[in-house]
């Protein structure tokens, strides 16, 4: 709002009312409070008209404190959840899900090659990653333990069929709920 609607309006004075006692046009009053800064003659009668001082009638500029104090923040772009690259990122390790120490390569590599670095992909490669270091921890701990060759080949298998599970698992929550089932409170990458 301008200045001189602010003060015309406090004494009580339509546009029309003003241009009368003033002698200024009603279209010129009506440039002024939509943002036209008065001069000359113009400013003093007008000054002269409503008993205040000339620089009452000039618009007061904001001070940049205020501004920026009022300004609101930039806002976060919203991730876009796209379930089908982020189910094919998570799947991408079950062909590898034997090898633990080359089973974060795929959904690593399409991460990087898709540019989808939501906390979810980072959630999926973080854990195959984890993975690919616990698993050979637990298979060496077996071996090691001399408990026969059985039970070396039965840790591989169910350290195998863990990896699958835990990929699949979260292959149908992330289609169901749009989040992970298995997931480390941390991230690798």
């Amino acid at each position: 709002m301008s200045e001189l609607k602010k003060i015309r309006e406090q004494k009580n004075l339509t546009q029309e009312e003003l241009a009368e006692q003033s002698g200024i046009s009603v279209r010129t009053i009506q440039r002024i409070e939509a943002g036209t800064d008065p001069k000359g003659y113009t400013l003093k009668t007008l000054a002269s008209t409503l008993e205040i001082s000339e620089k009452d009638l000039l618009i007061q500029e904001i001070p940049k404190e205020i501004i920026v104090e009022n300004s609101l923040p930039p806002t976060k772009k919203e991730e876009v959840f796209n379930s089908t690259l982020i189910k094919m990122i998570n799947l991408s390790s079950v062909p590898f899900a034997w090898f633990p120490i080359a089973n974060f390569l795929p959904p690593l590599l399409i991460m990087l090659l898709t540019k989808e670095k939501s906390q979810i992909v980072k959630q999926i490669v973080s854990l195959q990653i984890f993975l690919a270091i616990i698993s050979p921890v637990i298979f060496m701990i077996v071996a090691i333990l001399k408990l026969g060759s059985l039970s070396v080949m039965m840790t591989m298998i169910l350290l195998t069929l863990a990896n699958i599970y835990i990929i699949l698992r979260n292959a149908y929550e992330i289609d169901k709920k749009q989040i992970l089932r298995y997931k480390l409170n941390f991230n690798i990458i």
